[in-house]
C-alpha cells in the first residue's frame, strides 16, 4: 500500500509542532532554586539577612532577563535555626520540589548538616556563610567555600594586638563548630606570636550568665579578650555584663560584627572590633548598586551575611553561563576552576571547593559606625587604642 504524502506532511508537521510547544513551555519555566535560612530563632539576625540577599539578587537576574534564558524562582524555607530541619528540608526541596538548584543556609553547622543531603543527590552546594575548615575535609565534590575560613576570624584581633605590644589572650567560645574552629584558630595565632593565652574556654550555647568568665578576666588582668560565637545576641549579652561587672580590658573583638550589635549597645559598642567579611567601602564591581538597591527595597544595610548570599548567587549565575548548562558536573567543574571577584569578595577555591582567596576584615566601632582597621591594605582608619575604661567613657 502506497504511503499518502499528504498524510506524511500533515503527521510531521503536527510532530514538529508539539516538540516546538513542549520546547517553549520548558523554556518559560523558571529556573527554582532552594534554599533554607534561618529567617527565625537563635541564628535570625543572620539568617533573614541572607535571605534578603537571594531575594535581591533573584529581583535583579530577573531585570537583566533571567538566567540562560528562563526566570529565576527561588523557594526560600525557614529552617528555624534548627539544623535537624534544614535537613529534612533539603530532602524535600530536591525530592519532592524537584528544585533545579540549591544554594546553601546560614552557618557551619547547617551547612554541616546538610552537605551529606547535597552530596547524596550530587547537587552542586555554594555555601555562602559557612566558614569551618573541617567540613572540607571530608572528600566532598560538590560542595563550594565562599568566606574566609573560621580560624581567621579572630585573627584580626591577636595581629592589631600584637601590633600593639599587648601580649595577655582570653577566648571565650560558643560550643558550636564554627565558634569552636574560630576559637582555636585565634589561640594557635597567639601562641605561634608568643603572647600568653590566659584562658580558652567554651561556653555552653544559650548562656545568659557570663560573669563566671568575665571574673576571670578581671582576675587575670586580661588585655585582650577575643570571643566566637554564632548567636550575635552573645556578644550584646556580655558587653552589657562587662560593662556592670566593671570588667576592662584594652582590646575586646569578636567573630562577626554586625549593624545589630550598635544599635543595641548604643555608645557601650564604641571601641569593640569585630570580624566583617566584607564592608560596602570595598572596591568590588557593582557594590554602590548592590547596597543602594537593598537599602531602598530592605530599609536597612546590608550586612556581609546579605553581600555573601547575594554574591554567592552571582557565583552560581557565572558558573552557568560559562557552562552552558544546569547540569552538577558541569558547573562543578566551572566552580572548580573559577577565578574572579563578586560584590562580595575574591573568589577561588582548591580541589576540595575550600576558599584561598578571601581572607575578611576586622573593623572597630568608632562614633557609632564601623572602620575597618585590618588588614592595612583596605583599612580606611586606625584603630582607637586601647579602650578606655568603661569609668572613664
Amino acid at each position: 500500500m502506497k504511503s499518502n504524502p499528504y498524510l506524511l506532511s500533515l503527521v510531521t508537521y503536527i510532530f514538529a509542532f508539539f516538540i516546538t510547544i513542549t520546547e517553549h513551555t520548558h523554556a518559560e519555566e523558571p529556573i527554582r532554586i532552594g534554599a533554607t535560612m534561618s529567617k527565625t530563632g537563635a541564628l535570625s539576625t543572620q539568617g533573614v539577612a541572607a535571605a534578603n540577599g537571594y531575594r535581591l539578587w533573584e529581583i535583579d537576574i530577573n531585570k537583566q532577563g533571567g538566567l540562560l534564558g528562563r526566570r529565576v524562582e527561588f523557594i526560600i524555607y525557614d529552617d528555624k535555626s534548627d539544623p535537624d530541619l534544614a535537613i529534612e528540608l533539603y530532602e524535600k526541596l530536591i525530592t519532592e520540589d524537584k528544585v533545579d538548584a540549591i544554594m546553601g543556609p546560614y552557618g557551619s553547622t547547617h551547612t554541616e548538616a546538610v552537605a551529606p543531603v547535597t552530596e547524596k543527590h550530587r547537587m552542586v552546594h555554594i555555601s555562602p556563610l559557612a566558614a569551618t575548615t573541617s567540613i572540607w575535609e571530608q572528600g566532598r565534590k560538590y560542595l563550594f567555600m565562599v568566606l574566609p575560613p573560621a580560624e581567621l576570624f579572630l585573627a584580626g584581633l591577636i595581629e592589631i594586638a600584637y601590633e600593639n605590644g599587648l601580649n595577655t589572650v582570653a577566648i571565650l567560645q560558643q560550643d558550636a563548630l564554627f565558634p569552636k574552629a574560630a576559637g582555636t584558630g585565634a589561640v594557635e595565632l597567639a601562641k605561634e606570636k608568643g603572647m600568653e593565652v590566659v584562658f580558652h574556654e567554651t561556653y555552653p550555647t544559650g548562656t545568659e550568665d557570663f560573669s563566671e568568665f568575665l571574673m576571670k578576666v578581671k582576675e587575670h588582668n586580661v588585655e585582650v579578650l577575643g570571643m566566637a560565637a554564632s548567636p550575635l545576641g552573645d556578644f550584646i549579652t556580655v558587653v552589657r555584663q562587662m560593662k556592670e561587672h566593671d570588667v576592662n580590658v584594652k582590646m575586646f573583638g569578636t567573630s562577626g560584627a554586625v549593624t545589630e550589635f550598635q544599635k543595641a549597645l548604643g555608645e557601650k559598642a564604641e571601641y569593640a572590633y569585630g570580624l566583617s567579611a566584607w564592608e560596602p567601602v570595598l572596591p568590588n564591581p557593582g557594590i554602590n548598586e548592590f547596597v543602594e538597591a537593598y537599602q531602598q527595597k530592605f530599609n536597612i544595610e546590608p550586612s556581609f551575611h546579605a553581600a555573601g548570599a547575594y554574591g554567592s548567587c552571582q557565583l552560581f549565575m557565572k558558573a552557568a553561563r560559562r557552562a552552558g548548562t544546569l547540569d552538577s558536573e558541569a558547573l562543578r567543574e566551572e566552580l572548580l576552576n573559577l577565578e574572579t571577584q563578586t560584590i562580595f569578595s575574591n573568589y577561588a577555591v582548591d580541589e576540595r571547593g575550600y576558599q584561598i582567596a578571601n581572607t575578611g576584615l576586622f573593623i572597630q566601632w568608632q562614633d557609632g559606625e564601623k572602620v575597618v582597621v585590618w588588614p592595612e591594605e583596605v583599612a580606611t582608619g586606625e584603630p582607637r587604642f586601647p579602650a578606655p575604661p568603661w569609668r572613664e567613657r
